[in-house]
């Protein structure tokens, strides 16, 4: 296993690129099963949560190879295969995406229910409700979930819930919806940019979807898809972690492929705290020189402040002067980096589904743990500003979203060493037998 070292205060300068969105690639990677040729992928970012669904697609009959052009290539090879396996779903969540392609191509579909990071409690029961609307009988046994039907019906489906609208769920359902035979009408879809390059794609293929960007889709199903040629859109909570990098270490920095039109909130919060950003051509340059000032804001569904960099803001506000009042209304128990960041000194207190954070002038580097995706990108970014060098353990949750984050910092000035995790040397307690000859020495 593998650790990060981060040796803090040095100011960033450079230009990088932003790499294409993961949770757009995930997605669009478990559609192309719907497709009766061959598909290329581009910008597909080079990642651990990449790799999983393309072995999750390889079990399921499917050839996967890439090329040097950060492109992957996807042909079915064996349409008789149904079942997604636990040992490769069970490592990231976004493998459920598999499930509704699976039953509509192939009329059965058994998939593991999935694991992925631990943010509070995501069930799939819309998934399955909009599944079972277009004529799905499914039936969850021993963990996983078994779906069928000889042919999937269109129907009017809503995927609202108390906590909003499912991202991964509109993704299944709309993916399945596209053979299905007649009109499907989603009500509470998922606005995301990443279920809109989905549809984009889908569309691409030869679907028939409209409505992509609001809460209302309708979908005309058809008999098939073709293969085709798509490139993904960069990833907007990969672009926001650069920016509020330059911030933490009052950097100006340069970022290319940054989706703009994506980021309206995020850009608006970075402004009030005092980033000035600007576009000039294709590159956007990104200062974070000046004074800094405290934000209140509150996580919520696209359009509004990703839950994704929630994390991010938060070490952010631990060294920005005055009080900030941070609110997720996504997932209300995503704050386990929390108790790390006050293992650097920050001062946070939790409130419920909100937490209080006082700033103070500069972190100090500890030994520290991340605990889920964007955890882990908080920490690098709080361990930049931070006073020495602090160890960042369980990486692996970075290498699920990030594609070479600590290179890309590194090529703009940070100091990051990834190296194989060491045990914590803690200095051995005296014996009692020790104490007890110290004590009457002390005596004599």
């Amino acid at each position: 296993m593998e650790m990060l070292v981060v040796s803090g205060g040095h100011p960033l300068s450079g230009r990088v690129a932003v790499s294409g969105a993961k949770n757009a690639a995930l997605p669009i990677m478990a559609a192309t099963l719907l497709a009766d040729g061959p598909v290329t992928l581009r910008n597909i970012p080079q990642l651990v949560d990449v790799a999983t669904l393309a072995r999750v697609l390889v079990s399921l009959g499917m050839k996967v190879h890439g090329d040097t052009s950060a492109a992957l290539h996807f042909e079915t090879v064996d349409d008789s295969q149904q079942t997604a396996d636990y040992e490769l779903v069970r490592r990231m969540r976004a493998s459920i995406c598999v499930l509704g392609p699976l039953l509509a191509k192939r009329k059965r579909a058994c998939v593991s229910l999935p694991g992925g990071c631990n943010i509070g409690h995501r069930p799939i029961d819309l998934h399955l409700k909009g599944l079972r609307a277009l004529g799905a009988e499914i039936s969850i046994e021993n963990g996983y979930v078994y779906a069928a039907a000889n042919q999937l019906r269109g129907a009017d489906i809503y995927l609202g819930s108390a906590f909003g609208s499912t991202v991964t769920g509109t993704c299944n359902v709309m993916s399945a919806a596209v053979l299905a035979e007649g009109t499907t009408r989603i009500e509470a879809a998922a606005c995301e940019p990443e279920v809109i390059d989905l549809g984009n794609f889908l569309n691409s293929l030869g679907a028939h979807i409209v409505g992509l960007g609001t809460p209302c889709l309708t979908i005309e199903g058809v008999e098939s898809l073709s293969g085709g040629d798509y490139s993904i859109v960069s990833d907007r909570i990969e672009a926001a972690t650069l920016m509020i990098a330059a911030s933490l270490t009052g950097s100006l920095i340069e970022l290319e492929n940054v989706p703009v039109h994506h980021m309206t909130a995020v850009l608006e919060i970075l402004g009030q705290v005092g980033l000035k950003i600007s576009q000039w051509g294709e590159i956007t340059k990104v200062d974070g020189r000046g004074e800094r000032s405290a934000v209140d804001f509150v996580a919520r569904p696209y359009p509004g402040i990703p839950t994704d960099v929630q994390a991010q803001m938060m070490s952010l506000m631990s060294v920005t002067s005055g009080k900030s009042i941070i609110t997720d209304s996504v997932f209300p128990d995503r704050f386990m980096h929390a108790s790390e960041l006050t293992r650097m000194g920050a001062q946070i207190r939790r409130e419920g589904s909100t937490a209080v954070v006082e700033g103070i002038p500069r972190l100090s580097g500890a030994h520290v743990m991340a605990s889920d995706l964007r955890a882990s990108a908080a920490l690098v970014l709080a361990a930049l500003a931070a006073e020495r060098e602090t160890v960042i353990r369980r990486i692996y949750h970075l290498d699920r979203g990030y594609e070479r984050l600590e290179s890309k910092l590194n090529a703009l000035g940070a100091v990051i060493r990834r190296v194989e995790d060491q045990p914590v040397e803690l200095p051995m307690a005296p014996s009692l037998a020790e104490n007890a000859t110290r004590r009457s020495h002390r005596a004599a």
